[in-house]
């Protein structure tokens, strides 16, 4: 996303992004009706994963700081294994509720890397604030949670060519009584608004003129915050807004349709990919190779769909298009 951002903005967004884990399967198996306990559990399990993770230390390994191209894909090799930073976003990248790592991000991951002679993915889950700095100081290999792809994050990481592009939506009371369709209703209403800790939202807001802008831990905290009429809107990308309302079985609250964000009045269509150390060209290289034999077959939306991806979000703009200043 090319928009004025901080370097912790989201999507995802997720971007994107930390946020609420349940799951679809990573095999692709499609999610439905998912009780509201399981989704609490799902965000218990996060917790617990990221402690394991965090007392352990994971499996680190070394990159390259000054060879051309980089080595962690043959040392990748040579382990059996790549760590993927997660930021517990759903649908992006996030531990489910049996304590396993799934969403669209590790599944293609998980096809990909297997294809690159690496037949193991695991997760690191962490915070979305945290995983550039995660992954530079080697806590992991790989960020996978739909990361928002910008020119700040440019700055600092390599990114492969985005997977998805996604605009906004809201969650809103049942019925929308405040009729929040757009940032510019937010602001005009003078409606409380929520949002995700580092999303690029934040920055739409403010762009539009909103004042009360309140952050929360991801998704579901929103979802409660607006059935608790605690906030008048949450906002997120489209993908998680709609799928924390279905999967909730919520009556007190509905997802608008998509919003379109502005920037300096032209609007913004973001997209998300998977974020590599700057040194690791020869893996980023390798692994978009694979990505856009993906698309090309079909292949990534067959993966991407049962988390709630649409073929109007598969995408064909480059990550070189969205680091541009």
């Amino acid at each position: 996303m090319a928009p004025p951002q901080s370097t912790t903005s989201d999507n995802q967004g997720p971007h994107p992004q930390g946020h609420t884990p349940w799951r679809p399967e990573i095999s692709g198996q499609r999610a439905s009706g998912l009780r509201r306990r399981s989704l609490l559990a799902g965000v218990a399990a996060l917790g617990a994963a990221g402690a394991i993770g965090a007392a352990s230390g994971c499996s680190r390994v070394p990159t390259a700081q000054a060879q051309g191209g980089g080595r962690l894909l043959e040392r990748l090799r040579a382990k059996g294994s790549v760590t993927l930073g997660l930021a517990g976003e759903q649908p992006y990248g996030y531990i489910g509720t049996d304590g396993k790592m799934t969403g669209s991000a590790p599944t293609i991951a998980r096809v990909i890397f297997k294809r690159l002679g690496v037949p193991r993915v695991e997760p690191f889950p962490t915070d979305f604030g945290s995983l550039i700095v995660g992954l530079n100081s080697q806590q992991f290999d790989v960020v996978a949670a739909g990361m928002y792809i910008n020119p700040d994050r440019c700055a600092q990481v390599i990114f492969a060519d985005p997977e998805y592009q996604m605009l906004d939506a809201f969650i809103v009371r049942k019925g929308n009584p405040l009729k929040l369709r757009t940032y510019k209703d937010i602001a005009r209403t003078g409606a409380r608004m929520a949002t995700g800790v580092g999303y690029a939202e934040i920055d739409y807001a403010k762009e539009a003129g909103v004042t009360h802008i309140t952050t929360l831990p991801d998704q579901l905290a929103g979802l409660l915050a607006v059935e608790q009429e605690r906030v008048d809107v949450f906002v997120g990308t489209a993908v998680t807004v709609r799928n924390v309302v279905k999967q909730s079985r919520t009556t007190k609250a509905e997802a608008t349709p998509e919003v379109t964000p502005y920037v300096k009045g032209k609007p913004v269509i973001d997209v998300g990919g998977f974020a590599f150390r700057t040194p690791e060209t020869d893996l980023r290289d390798a692994f978009n190779r694979e990505l856009h034999k993906m698309k090309r077959s079909g292949e990534l939306l067959d993966l991407m769909r049962p988390f709630g991806f649409t073929a109007q979000q598969m995408t064909e703009i480059t990550a070189k298009e969205k680091c541009r200043p």
